[in-house]
C-alpha cells in the first residue's frame, strides 16, 4: 500500500514496517497507543481501518481533531493512558481488536517544543510531564534528596556516575531551566565538546522515565494489548533505549513460552504457566540507512512484531517464570 503523507513535524519511526506487522485490512479495528502526530494512526485509517488512538499529551490530543473530522468516525482520540486501554475500549462498546501499536518514549513534537522541557537542546523551562500534570522534573531535582536522585539516574539513565552527578544537582539548587541542568552535568562529568554524546542525555532520560512513570506504563500497556488482541491480532512495538527493549523482549519471550522452563533444582512441570498467548512473527526490524539518513532519531529504535494465539490472558496475579 502507498502510505499517507505524514505531520512534517513528525517522521514515525519504522513506519512502513509496522503497517506491514500490523498489515490493517478494511474493516478491522485498530489500536494506536501513542497518538503523536498521528503518523501511524493516518497510515492504518488510510488501510481502511477504524482506529482508537489513545496519548496522555493533552497537545497531541487537541492537534489531532482535524484527522478526525477529516475521517468520518473512523478515528477516536482517547485522552488517556494506554495501560488502560481495555477499560477505556470497553467504555466505548469495543470488546477486541485486530491490531495494536506502541510507539514507546517521547515524541519528537515534545523534544522539539522548548517549552515543554524535555529536551536541552533548546533552554527552556524544566518541566517534562507528558500530563501536563503532577509533580515535574524542576519539583524533582529541587526536592527529592540526593540518594534518591542517585538511584533514579543510576537506574533509568544507565549513569555509571550518577553519585557525582546527584551531588551536584544538590548543590546547585534551585534548578529551573533545562539548560542549566544540562550544564550541572556536563561539569560534573567533565563534558569535552568534541565528544559525540552530550552526557546530559542520560540523566534527562532518567528523570522524564521517573516522572512519567514509562517503564510501569509500558508493562501495563503491554498486558492490557494481551487482553484486548483478538486471536490473530497483531502487536508491533517500537522501543528506543535498552531498558524499554528488555522489557517488550521479555514479555513476548514469557508469553510466547519461550522462557527457560526448567532446571535441575525445579521439574518443568512445576514451572509451567499458562499457554502461550503470543507468537513472534519475525526478527527484531532496524531502520534501513535511508530512514536513518531522513530520520536520525529511528538509529536506536527496534520494532517487534507478535501474533495474538486464542490462548485467555494470562492471569494478573501469575508472576512468570524467572531465569
Amino acid at each position: 500500500m502507498t502510505l499517507p503523507a505524514t505531520d512534517p513535524r513528525h517522521d514515525p519511526v519504522l513506519l512502513a514496517e509496522v503497517v506491514a506487522g500490523l498489515a490493517p485490512a478494511p474493516g478491522e479495528v485498530m489500536v494506536d497507543g501513542t497518538f503523536g502526530a498521528g503518523g501511524y494512526s493516518r497510515a492504518l485509517l488510510a488501510a481502511g481501518a477504524t482506529v482508537y488512538a489513545f496519548d496522555r499529551d493533552p497537545d497531541a490530543i487537541a492537534e489531532g481533531q482535524p484527522i478526525v473530522a477529516a475521517n468520518d468516525g473512523r478515528l477516536v482520540l482517547i485522552a488517556d493512558r494506554f495501560s488502560r486501554m481495555g477499560e477505556a475500549l470497553a467504555e466505548r462498546g469495543v470488546d477486541a481488536v485486530d491490531g495494536v501499536t506502541l510507539d514507546i518514549g517521547v515524541s519528537s513534537m515534545q523534544l522539539d517544543r522548548a517549552d515543554r522541557g524535555f529536551s536541552f537542546q533548546a533552554d527552556g523551562p524544566l518541566d517534562m510531564r507528558m500530563e501536563q500534570d503532577g509533580q515535574s522534573a524542576a519539583d524533582f531535582v529541587n526536592e527529592a534528596d540526593e540518594a534518591e536522585i542517585a538511584d533514579v539516574i543510576y537506574l533509568l539513565g544507565e549513569e555509571p556516575r550518577s553519585r557525582r552527578v546527584a551531588r551536584a544537582i544538590v548543590a546547585a539548587r534551585p534548578i529551573t531551566r533545562t539548560g542549566e541542568l544540562a550544564e550541572i552535568v556536563r561539569r560534573a562529568l567533565g563534558h569535552k565538546p568534541h565528544e559525540k554524546k552530550d552526557p546530559a542525555t542520560r540523566t534527562f532520560q532518567a528523570i522524564r522515565i521517573h516522572l512519567n512513570r514509562e517503564l510501569e506504563e509500558l508493562e501495563g500497556g503491554l498486558a492490557a494489548a494481551e487482553r484486548v488482541l483478538a486471536p490473530g491480532g497483531r502487536l508491533a512495538i517500537v522501543s528506543f533505549h535498552s531498558l524499554e527493549d528488555r522489557i517488550v523482549k521479555r514479555f513476548l519471550k514469557e508469553r510466547s513460552g519461550a522462557m527457560p522452563a526448567g532446571s535441575r533444582h525445579l521439574p518443568i512441570a512445576a514451572q509451567a504457566g499458562p499457554a502461550a498467548t503470543f507468537e513472534a512473527v519475525g526478527k527484531p526490524i532496524r531502520a534501513g540507512e535511508s530512514e536513518l539518513a531522513r530520520n536520525p532519531r529511528a538509529r536506536s529504535a527496534t520494532l517487534r512484531v507478535a501474533r495474538r494465539t486464542a490462548a485467555p490472558a494470562w492471569p494478573v496475579s501469575y508472576k512468570g517464570v524467572r531465569s
